[in-house]
């Protein structure tokens, strides 16, 4: 092959940016078609048996009650912090019994559904990455789909419909342990009365405000599961594309649970009132 033969050309041209631009969006793009069939994937298993339900059961032991603590401890500090933050103005005011209303309707709309879902992201979808990344180059997947098991049906379903299940549940629990938080600080703090913070609280919110706060785990679940199943199933590269597969899980379920955050908050302002 001589210097000017077309062959050798083309295999020591330098390729431009707007090629190299190119080729980025491509893989990206086909990056979130696999992510779209994956989870569509997960989804369509729940019609057709086998279910796996004992799998199920396990990963909602091991996502449920393995990240209580965490999201129970962090809630309450979180509740604990938005009255040390507003006790201040609350006094300045002498509104201190708006407390409880403040604190409920922070917890139940925003704070408890988000915190949780970033906290059980950063446990579990990097849990999850790692785990069938590890299968995944080890090759047990393979040897799962030799023996006729469908590894979508065996991996990713259970680990979904686990996460889906028990995301609100958590969040639930953050958000009453946040209010327990805030009514400590808030009767130390403020002396502020047992009976008028709950009252305040509970009657603060509203039929609209519970299904807003409830409906963004369910979607916050589905994200960080599928994402994390992804990533670990599109492992690359050894034990090394393990590490930056688990890395990758968080950081992008991270994100989407953020970007789906401002979303459904703007779907569900437009439905409070019209539908519920």
């Amino acid at each position: 092959m001589t210097p000017s033969d077309p062959k050798f050309l083309a295999a020591n041209e330098v390729p431009s940016a707007a090629s190299v631009l190119l080729e980025a969006l491509k893989r990206r793009v086909l990056a979130v078609q696999n992510y779209a069939l994956l989870s569509l994937r997960s989804v369509t298993n729940l019609f057709h048996p086998p279910l796996y339900l004992a799998d199920t059961f396990e990963q909602m032991d091991l996502i449920g009650v393995g990240s209580l603590p965490i999201v129970l401890l962090t809630g309450f500090f979180i509740g604990a912090v938005m009255v040390l933050q507003t006790a201040s103005q609350f006094e300045r005011f002498g509104q201190t019994a708006l407390t409880g209303d403040v604190v409920a309707l922070a917890l139940v709309r925003e704070l408890g559904p988000t915190i949780t879902g970033l906290l059980v992201a950063g446990r579990n979808s990097s849990g999850i990455a790692s785990e069938l990344g590890s299968m995944l180059v080890t090759e047990q997947v393979d040897a799962m789909r030799a023996m006729g098991t469908d590894p979508t049906r065996k991996l990713v379903t259970p680990r979904v419909v686990a996460t889906v299940l028990m995301l609100p549940l958590l969040t639930a629990m953050a958000d009453f342990i946040g209010l327990v938080g805030g009514f400590v600080v808030a009767s130390f703090e403020l002396r502020l009365n047992p009976v008028q913070y709950w009252t305040r609280a509970i009657h603060a919110l509203e039929f609209s405000d519970l299904m807003q706060g409830m409906t963004k785990p369910l979607v916050f679940g589905f994200i960080l599961s599928t994402v994390g199943c992804y990533q670990g199933l599109t492992v690359r590269g050894g034990t090394q594309g393990v590490g930056r597969a688990t890395t990758q899980a968080v950081v992008v379920s991270s994100v989407f649970i953020l970007v789906a955050n401002f979303f459904l908050t703007k779907v569900m302002l437009f439905l409070s009132g019209r539908v519920f």
